[in-house]
């Protein structure tokens, strides 16, 4: 990993840093505070990680990463973890979910839960017991919560929603507004991937409880005369 490290600290921006500082809300009171901002992005990041993910995940080599304070280093172990995950053997894959689930802390911010959960979590628990979701879904910790629900999108690409719409309806009680997001999100990610109409049957349940942001993102793509019908259950 040392090569990997000197790659992230010549790609580093101080510029970028600034902006991406503002963006992910690291200042007083935001849901990023205190996060460290090197100024990489994402696409820059994806290429300087590729060369090093041709070769089997091992915890002890790329922990390090995962659990440092600057945010694009912790991206990039999530990056690797994920591309692994999709393509390694099944002792592999078990270790990237295990190493993943116990250092959910380090998984701190909405775009390391959304680069990742789906493929390491997701994609291991798809013929397994899904419990561990609603234990994730019921935790103190924002990003667990929405480890949870992001997951699910590996099951959509299976045609399976019904994992989306449970713990959809478990979280829809959540006061985070970044959970607000991702509920919506997911929704409509299982209304366009899978069944408009399981959608529209759960909106009709549901949303005249849902928050409104959540409701707004789930009808996205619905056409204008039925999302109004539905902004006007709320």
């Amino acid at each position: 990993m040392d090569d990997l490290v000197r790659e992230l600290e010549r790609a580093a921006d101080p510029a970028v840093a600034a902006v991406l500082s503002r963006y992910f809300k690291t200042g007083p009171g935001g849901y990023g505070e205190g996060d460290v901002f090197v100024g990489i992005k994402l696409s820059d990041l994806r290429r300087l990680v590729q060369p090093h993910v041709h070769q089997p995940f091992v915890t002890a080599e790329w922990l390090p990463l995962l659990r440092d304070p600057r945010h694009e280093y912790r991206l990039a172990a999530l990056v690797a973890m994920s591309q692994r995950a999709d393509r390694g053997a099944a002792a592999e894959r078990a270790e990237i979910y295990q190493t993943y689930l116990g250092n959910t802390a380090y998984v701190n911010n909405w775009d390391l839960v959304d680069v990742s959960a789906a493929a390491v979590v997701g994609g291991y628990l798809i013929d397994r017991d899904r419990a561990p979701l609603y234990a994730l879904a019921r935790s103190t910790l924002v990003w667990d919560r929405r480890i949870a629900i992001i997951s699910t999108h590996r099951f959509l690409r299976a045609d399976d929603s019904s994992s989306t719409y449970a713990l959809a309806t478990l979280l829809l009680g959540d006061h985070h507004d970044l959970m607000h997001k991702a509920v919506g999100w997911s929704l409509r990610e299982a209304g366009k991937r899978v069944d408009p109409d399981q959608l529209r049957s759960f909106l009709d349940q549901h949303a005249p409880r849902m928050p409104r942001t959540a409701l707004r993102y789930a009808i996205e793509h619905f056409d204008p005369e039925e999302r109004r019908r539905y902004l006007a259950l709320r």
